[in-house]
Order: C-alpha cells, then sequence, then structure tokens
C-alpha cells in the first residue's frame, strides 16, 4: 500500500469536521509537514477561518512521532481534544493503517486530590487536618460547591476541574486540590494508585499528541524537573500568548499574607527556636510593606535587602528544622509537612531571587486596595520579581532538540514576523549562524475577503487621547457611532476605568441600546447575553480584546478608544524599554509599539469571524492616522478598507444594520 499524500489526509480530515478546504489551509499543512520533516522551526499566521488546528494536527499525525500541542484557552484545548482530534484521528486510520493515541494534560493543581478529599485539608491555626465538609456550614456558598465536589468524585472519570459544570469556587476548589509542592508523591500517598493527576501523566507517557496548556509547557521548561513526556514535534497554537504566559510563569511574588500564612503552617512542625526566627522576619518584612511606595525598585533599599536576606535566612533554618522533626501527635503528619514545606519554601526562593540581585530580573512593589478587616490590612501589597525578557529563556530551553511550530491569527506585525521572532529569542529572519535557530514566517492569509467586509476608521477629528483625562468629544463620537451601527457594538477599552466611565455615560445617552459591562456578570454570561440581542453592546478590557468571538449581526462595530499603549508607570515593560534602549535600540517600537500591535490586531480581529460578517473597526485615536509609528500599526491589523472620512463611516453603520434587520437580525 502506498503511503498517503498530505492532500489526501488533508481532505479526509476536513470533511470528517464537516469542514470546507481552503487553500490557506493546504499551504499550512505543507509548511508544517517541512518544517517537521528537516527538523527546523516554523512560524506561521493563518487567519480566522483559516482551520489551522487541521493545518497542523493532519502533518504531525502524518509524521508518526510523538507531538506536544500547547494552547493558551481552555475554548481551545476542549476543542481539540473533543472535537477535532477525535474525528481526525478515525478519519486517518484507514489512510495511515495505525489510530494515534491522545490526551490531555494540565498542572497538579487541576485535578482532584483524592488524599485531600478523604483525609481532610491542612489547617493553619492548630496540628492536623479538618474535615471540610464539616467544617463548612451545609447551607453555605462553600458547603454547597464541596457536597458537590464529593458527589463528583464518586461519578468522575477525569478528576479535571473543567469537567465539572457548573464550576465551582476557587475557594471550594482549594480545599479538595493540591499544587504540585504540596503532593505527597505517588508512592507515599494512600491514594496514588487512583489518583487523577497521576493517572493523566501515564496516558500522556502512552498517547503520540499531547494537548496541554502554555503553563506547563512553561513550567517544563523553566523548572528543569520534566512534566511533559520527551517529544520530538511542539505546536504552540495562539502563540502571541506564549511570552507573557511564560513571564508569568517566572515571576515570583512575596506578599505579607503569603509570609504569615507559611509561619502559621510551620509553627507547630518545627522547635521554638526556628518558628520565632521566622515569625520576627515575617513581622519585620510586613512593616516594610506597610511604608513601601508603590513602583520599581532599581536598587533594593538597605532596610528591604536586611528584612528579605533575614526572611531568606529564617525560611532556610525552618526547611532544615522540618526535615529534622518528627510529631506522630500531628494527624497525617507527612501532609500537613508537606503543605507547610511548599509554603516555607515559596517564601524563601523569592526572597532569596531577590537578595542575589540578578541584573536580568526587574522588582517592583505593588499596593492594591485592601480586602476586608484589620487581619488583611496589607493584603493588597506585594513584591514582585519578574525576568526582564524571556527570549533567551526561551531560545535556549525551547527550540533545542525538536522542531517547533508556533501559529497564530497574529504573529506578523508591522510587515514582517520578526518582532514577534525576537521576543520568542530568535534572531531576524534567514540570520545564519550556530547560535540561531534556523526558523522561517509564513502568512498563509485568511478565507475572508477584508477590503469588502471590513471598514478602519480612524477619528482623526479627535483630540489626542491624554492619560487617564476625560474625553467629552470621544464619547460624543462613540455615542454617534452606536447609534447609527442600531447598537451591534463590542466597546475595547484601554482601562476598566475607561470602560466603566463609557458604560455610565452612554447607558445615559442611548437606553435603547443595553450596555453591558465586564464585570457586572461572568464573561461567559456577557458574551451570551451580548451574542443574543442585536441591540446590545458590551463594553470593557483585556480579556474582551482576545475573548471574544460571536459571528453574525451582533457584532458590526467594534470600538477602540485609544491605541493601547502599555502604561508608561508599568515597572516591567517600562524597564524593557529602557534596556532595548540602553542597548541602542528602540524601545518605544520594540515594546511599547509591539504591545499595541499585538492587541489592536486581535482586537480588530473581533469584528470579521465568518464569511457573511460585514462591518467597522472604529480606533477612536488620531495618532493611528497622524503619528510615525501608525503606519506600523495599521500594517498589523487585517487588510479593511480604510477611512478617516465620519460621515461615509455613518453611512456604512446604517446601511449594514439597515441590511441586518431585513435579514432579521
Amino acid at each position: 500500500m502506498t503511503k498517503p499524500s498530505l492532500p489526501e489526509l488533508l481532505h479526509a480530515a476536513v470533511t470528517a469536521v464537516g469542514g470546507t478546504e481552503r487553500p490557506g489551509q493546504v499551504a499550512m499543512a505543507q509548511a508544517v509537514a517541512e518544517a517537521i520533516d528537516d527538523g527546523s522551526h516554523l512560524l506561521v499566521q493563518a487567519g480566522t477561518g483559516t482551520g489551522k488546528s487541521l493545518g497542523y494536527l493532519v502533518p504531525a499525525l502524518a509524521h508518526g512521532e510523538r507531538v506536544i500541542v500547547a494552547t493558551a484557552t481552555l475554548a481551545l484545548q476542549r476543542q481539540l481534544v473533543e472535537r477535532d482530534l477525535p474525528r481526525t484521528v478515525e478519519a486517518l486510520h484507514p489512510l495511515l493503517r495505525r489510530r494515534p493515541e491522545f490526551a490531555m494534560l494540565k498542572g497538579r493543581s487541576n485535578y482532584l486530590c483524592l488524599h485531600r478529599l478523604h483525609e481532610g485539608v491542612p489547617q493553619d491555626e492548630e496540628d492536623g487536618l479538618f474535615d471540610q465538609f464539616e467544617a463548612a456550614a451545609p447551607t453555605s456558598k462553600l458547603g454547597q460547591d464541596l457536597l458537590r465536589l464529593r458527589d463528583w468524585s464518586q461519578e468522575t472519570e477525569s478528576g479535571d476541574r473543567d469537567d465539572l459544570t457548573p464550576g465551582v469556587s476557587d475557594r471550594a476548589w482549594a480545599q479538595v486540590s493540591v499544587s504540585s509542592r504540596e503532593c505527597l508523591g505517588a508512592s507515599k500517598c494512600a491514594y496514588g494508585a487512583e489518583c487523577f493527576a497521576e493517572t493523566a501523566r501515564e496516558r500522556a507517557k502512552l498517547a503520540e499528541v499531547v494537548v496541554t496548556n502554555h503553563a506547563l509547557l512553561a513550567i517544563d521548561a523553566i523548572e528543569g524537573a520534566p512534566v511533559l513526556p520527551q517529544h520530538e514535534v511542539l505546536i504552540v497554537d495562539e502563540a502571541h500568548e506564549l511570552v507573557s504566559r511564560v513571564t508569568g510563569v517566572a515571576t515570583g511574588e512575596l506578599t505579607p499574607g503569603q509570609v504569615n500564612r507559611a509561619v502559621r503552617r510551620a509553627a507547630k512542625l518545627v522547635n521554638e527556636k526556628a518558628a520565632d526566627q521566622l515569625q520576627t522576619a515575617a513581622e519585620g518584612f510586613e512593616r516594610l510593606m506597610e511604608l513601601a511606595l508603590p513602583g520599581r525598585l532599581e536598587e533594593i533599599p538597605e532596610d528591604l535587602a536586611y528584612a528579605l536576606m533575614a526572611l531568606r535566612d529564617a525560611c532556610r533554618t525552618v526547611i532544615s528544622a522540618i526535615g529534622a522533626t518528627r510529631d506522630k501527635s500531628v494527624q497525617d503528619e507527612d501532609a500537613v509537612r508537606k503543605q507547610a514545606l511548599a509554603s516555607v519554601e515559596s517564601v524563601h526562593d523569592v526572597a532569596e531571587r531577590i537578595t542575589n540581585g540578578s541584573e536580568w530580573d526587574v522588582v517592583w512593589y505593588e499596593r492594591h486596595e485592601p480586602r476586608g478587616g484589620a487581619a488583611y490590612r496589607y493584603s493588597g501589597a506585594s513584591l514582585r520579581v519578574a525576568p526582564m525578557s524571556v527570549s533567551g529563556l526561551l531560545r535556549e530551553k525551547l527550540f533545542a532538540d525538536r522542531s517547533v511550530v508556533l501559529t497564530s491569527a497574529t504573529l506578523k506585525l508591522g510587515g514582517d514576523f520578526n518582532g514577534v521572532g525576537a521576543s520568542l529569542g530568535l534572531a531576524p529572519e534567514g540570520t545564519e549562524g550556530d547560535e540561531a535557530p534556523k526558523w522561517k514566517g509564513v502568512d498563509v492569509g485568511s478565507p475572508f475577503d477584508y477590503p469588502k467586509q471590513g471598514i478602519l476608521y480612524v477619528a482623526k477629528h479627535l483630540s489626542r487621547p491624554a492619560r487617564d483625562g476625560e474625553r467629552a468629544d470621544m464619547l460624543d463620537e462613540l455615542t454617534e457611532l452606536i447609534q447609527a451601527a442600531g447598537g451591534r457594538t463590542l466597546g475595547l477599552f484601554s482601562s476598566m476605568r475607561a470602560a466603566q466611565l463609557a458604560a455610565e455615560e452612554l447607558r445615559t445617552r442611548v437606553p435603547e441600546f443595553p450596555i453591558l459591562l465586564q464585570g457586572e456578570e461572568t464573561l461567559g454570561e456577557l458574551i451570551k447575553n451580548f451574542a443574543a440581542d442585536p441591540r446590545t453592546c458590551l463594553f470593557g478590557t483585556l480579556s474582551l480584546w482576545q475573548g471574544v468571538d460571536v459571528p453574525g449581526p451582533s457584532c458590526q462595530l467594534v470600538v477602540m478608544d485609544k491605541i493601547p499603549f502599555p502604561r508608561p508607570d508599568d515597572p516591567l515593560m517600562s524597564a524593557r524599554q529602557k534596556a532595548v534602549e540602553e542597548a541602542g535600540g528602540n524601545g518605544f517600537m520594540a515594546v511599547a509599539a509591539t504591545h499595541a500591535a499585538l492587541l489592536m490586531a486581535q482586537g480588530a480581529g473581533r469584528l470579521v469571524r465568518a464569511s457573511g460578517d460585514r462591518g467597522v473597526v472604529a480606533v477612536l485615536d488620531q495618532r493611528l492616522a497622524t503619528a510615525r509609528y501608525g503606519g506600523y500599526l495599521k500594517a498589523s491589523l487585517p487588510d479593511f478598507w480604510y477611512t478617516t472620512d465620519r460621515n461615509q463611516v455613518r453611512k456604512s453603520l446604517a446601511a449594514i444594520d439597515a441590511a441586518a434587520k431585513a435579514q432579521g437580525g
């Protein structure tokens, strides 16, 4: 039997999922197959509607080596495991003459812990464990969630939190889950043979395709202890999110609440001297956190440095003491000890990292609004440390010894892939050298006719936006646009405050059009209600720029209040920008403009989600039309028809609204 060709395999898979083969999908599959075959790396931009999951799954399955697929969102993980992979595997089975296994793998805290469920939860104030089911009032929300979890534990096969619908609160889930540091380990746990997390890991070891998330991929790369099975091919979907997810995993945080929790958990497990040393260090740290001023700490103040060293040393003493003492009077001592050790080690590691003072780290202090009463006076204060850049880490850990494919609808910024490539640790495309991983970028386009389906409108006549200032003319413009569109508006704002102000104002000005505001309901409910009623508008910030998929007449106007540059006082972004400038580069373009371009490309992508969609992306910021960097930002957006003519846009919106109403939308 001759080996089936890639076009044959792709055709079979597309037919199986009920899709339509598209030229971009065929081009993508061919590029992915070539990269896997020659062991090189590929950045592939595939517009919405291309069918990119089959564009990489088919060549990966045809190759026959183990593949890791990492995504940023739960929605895509579910789509892959519940829809695309089962159908594709069945469709390819007769042609490949094998049926590849696939599995999903997440971090340990995503799985129900049977030890916690049956033996109880280590408590902070007293020895031993307590029964969380007895402690929580059965009529309370927590009690109800815990009872649901206990019932669910009897029927679930996966123990995966995301398979529990409806979900439960984070507080409830924390009672029945553990982090990797808190886990006793399968060999020491009475429930090791039944462990959901261990079962998922064993299933992943046997699978040809393992679907995971960016965070677990980052942990696998950063921490040195492999959590993913050995693999020959890595595919990163939603790759525009990778750098921020890796940065998040590599960021450490210290709060007074976290330190005090470590003190309480360790107090009964160590000798009095070690416990007192940690208590004293914690009190010193808390006093300084009360006094500190928000912002970046380019040098650690002397008093804070001493407090952190005292905390580090006290933690080190406690870690040794926990290992040296045993107390059989403590119920389930191993579990209590493991949780205490995890808390103290976490504090130690961050304190040590900050005191070591790497030039590649950025340290800053944040203060948030306090939550709760006197016991939580400083709960909003935190000391954070993050890598200046993760590009070196990614170059070293991601691109070694395997072929890597990164794909997204938004990887080509300003007309090329080099900006995103640089953030991943890649030299400019075409660069040769031993230290430069070989890669290429491919844009397979989109099945949509953007110039005919969408308009990019820049409100050039508006005044230049000032930071956090009231923008009366912007609100006037927004009002007129919503009226012309008949509602149907997704408002993407640069801050939550701006979204709230606009919602309050527009609810008064256009009461005939319901205004939904992020934060007033769950994101899922908001999007569901927005899609259900075309007259409705939805306003919000960051997660809406990337998380809304509403094809049809409910979303025919996407408004951006201003170019979403990072705030000038953002410690990490400003540090990265300064570092680029000190190295002789253009910090603004490399950091701020790239950040804005990526968000704008994602935001503009909310407009056209299907071949019949029509509408306008309105940017209420004159700088897109007047500033020197405007061309770079526009080149990062879909190729919509461009105008600054406000009257033409109103006429177009009115016509689109009328056409939608005529079709019952």
